[in-house]
Formats: structure tokens, sequence, C-alpha cells
């Protein structure tokens, strides 16, 4: 695995922990799952640089969708 592949994945994983603590209410496990979901999105796309923001900014409307379930 390339250096930037490495620093995205541990870079998507904060963004489970950073989600984890602001919603407690919802399962980590899902949170994790969402957050993988919308990882795959960018599958294939040649620009990295901002995924994990994109991630996170996803991943995050759909988590506060769950809390408020």
């Amino acid at each position: 695995m390339e250096e930037r592949e490495a620093a995205e994945l541990r870079s998507v994983g904060e963004v489970v922990d950073r989600l984890a603590v602001k919603y407690p209410s919802v399962d980590r496990a899902e949170i994790a799952r969402i957050v993988d979901e919308e990882h795959h999105e960018f599958d294939g796309r040649n620009v990295r640089d901002f995924v994990p923001v994109l991630v996170e900014k996803s991943a995050k409307k759909r988590v506060k969708a769950l809390q408020s379930a």
C-alpha cells in the first residue's frame, strides 16, 4: 500500500472516531459502515486530496439523521 493510500485510510478512520464522539447514541459499527460506504463512493477517482473531508461531510449527514430518528 502506498503512503498516500495509507494516509487516506488513517484520515477516514479518524472520521469514524470524530463522528462516534459527536454522536454517541449511534452505534460505532453503524458509523463505521456508513463511513465505509461513503468512502467507496470515491473508488476509481483520480483526485484523492479531499476524499476524507468529503466522506466526513456525507457521513455526518447520514449519522445525524440516524440520531434524530
